[in-house]
């Protein structure tokens, strides 16, 4: 267990999050003979890739991001490392190194070592498109692109490009076939998240029968508030407070208009989608004139500083608060978290427990998979990556995150399940939680279940 002073000092970095939430090397493709290694096991909470000594060597093409004489495989990162998503990233990005520190050391893949490239993008669009147009002539793919308008603005030159790579945000428009060619998205997306919370309030509040609905614009905020606009529609909620796309996270007066607009809307059921700092004010404000109501939002409202022993809404978030989440917490009992807690301890040891190691390890888990399913069809170009991750028919989290295909239809592969947590502020304080505790795993709601998905829910554009 990590000490208490540095276990709270990570919060208060944490509490400052702002949640938003190639070149292929021309026609120069080579192919080249991987060298034979004796038997090897990769590692990757269970999944076993050998290679056999004495066998024939495999003609393995390659074009950019694999050098088979040195027997590495570069996989490229565009993260937030210095703008407002960076404290969440950083944990994120650490994820992915412990992750592949494992994974090469029992073998790497077939014996080939992976390495990251990583590029911090300081969540700016036009950074993200530059450092994009430097790193697709250096890696095989890109193991993610941090956030929606980000990865929108270089989607027309991944598919140009041919190269592979993982959004690290859930807008639902990486789940529509007209936008997601080279894209493989995982967790539920914004819109069906909402459907799935606001069914679950309903069933904790079978009496309710108003909704006060509220948003930071842009794709997080308003994909999110489509979905929980149809929701309240089907489950036959009053809108009585529409807040859709009017919470500025950086000016409080648009917060206080929000918060007062809430309360007095006099709702029983809130459903805000921001950012942790944002959403900490526009409740704390509505309490304070003795507001109460079941409060639920997008998984990236949520932040453990909102609990942190001197937090003072720590106990009415205990009450009114439900998680959502794309994973599962640091602490649940499944063999992936305990794979997590193992590569933790292992590679990283005075690291504090964080539930995003989780996110790091789910896009790694996914490149991973790809990797194995293109070395194995004997092609490791950027093109041959991308058509594998295409091909998985499924990528299992061992209960760590819900199970990811790839294959068929959209409305086939939309992911409509999701984890449900409750603020726990005494097991935050005494260190057995990350300021939560796992109340359902893989929650389906029957109306997400039944959602016919043919399109993003909202347009970014």
């Amino acid at each position: 267990m990590r000490t208490k002073s540095k276990w709270l000092a990570i919060l208060l970095v944490l509490g400052l999050v702002l949640a938003a939430c190639g070149d292929s090397g021309g026609d120069d493709t080579t192919t080249t003979a991987a060298e034979t290694e004796e038997p090897t096991t990769t590692a990757g909470g269970g999944d076993e890739t050998t290679t056999t000594a004495g066998e024939e060597p495999m003609e393995i093409a390659t074009d950019v991001g694999v050098d088979l004489e040195a027997q590495t495989i570069t996989i490229g990162l565009l993260s937030d490392l210095s703008g407002p998503f960076a404290p969440l990233v950083t944990v994120i990005n650490a994820g992915h190194e412990v992750y592949w520190a494992d994974v090469n050391a029992n073998g790497g893949i077939n014996g080939l070592q992976v390495a990251l490239e990583v590029r911090d993008t300081g969540y700016v669009v036009d950074t993200h498109v530059q450092l994009y147009e430097e790193l697709k002539s250096q890696v095989v793919a890109f193991g993610h692109s941090t956030g929606s308008p980000h990865t929108v603005a270089i989607n027309p030159q991944l598919q140009a490009d041919g190269i592979l790579a993982i959004p690290l945000t859930w807008y639902s428009g990486w789940s529509d076939p007209a936008i997601n060619a080279n894209l493989v998205p995982h967790g539920a997306p914004y819109c069906i998240e909402a459907m799935n919370m606001l069914e679950y309030l309903t069933l904790e509040a079978p009496d309710a029968t108003t909704i006060a609905i509220a948003s930071s614009p842009g794709d997080y905020g308003e994909d999110s508030n489509a979905g929980a606009v149809l929701a309240a529609e089907a489950l036959g909620l009053e809108v009585v407070y529409d807040g859709t796309a009017r919470i500025n996270p950086a000016d409080e007066a648009t917060l206080a208009e929000v918060a007062g607009g809430i309360a007095g809307s006099g709702a029983e059921l809130v459903w805000v989608t921001t950012t942790p700092t944002a959403f900490g004010s526009i409740y704390g404000q509505a309490l304070a004139t003795g507001f109460e109501a079941l409060w639920s939002g997008a998984g990236p409202t949520w932040n453990p500083a909102l609990v942190a022993p001197d937090s003072p809404i720590k106990d009415a978030l205990a009450r009114d608060f439900y998680v959502s989440a794309y994973y599962a917490p640091w602490a649940a009992d499944s063999v992936g978290n305990q794979f997590v807690r193992d590569l933790v301890a292992e590679y990283a040891p005075d690291a504090p427990p964080l539930d995003y190691y989780a996110e790091g390890v789910i896009e790694a888990k996914i490149m991973h998979q790809a990797l194995l399913a293109a070395y194995d069809a004997g092609d490791l170009t950027q093109a041959g990556v991308l058509a594998a991750a295409k091909s998985l028919e499924a990528v299992t989290f061992d209960g760590l995150a819900p199970d990811e295909t790839y294959v068929g239809e959209a409305n086939e592969r939309l992911q409509r399940a999701q984890f449900i947590s409750r603020p726990d502020p005494a097991g935050l304080a005494d260190g057995t939680s990350t300021g939560v505790s796992l109340v359902e795993s893989n929650y389906i709601s029957e109306l997400a279940a039944g959602y016919e998905f043919n399109e993003t829910c909202f347009s970014l554009s």
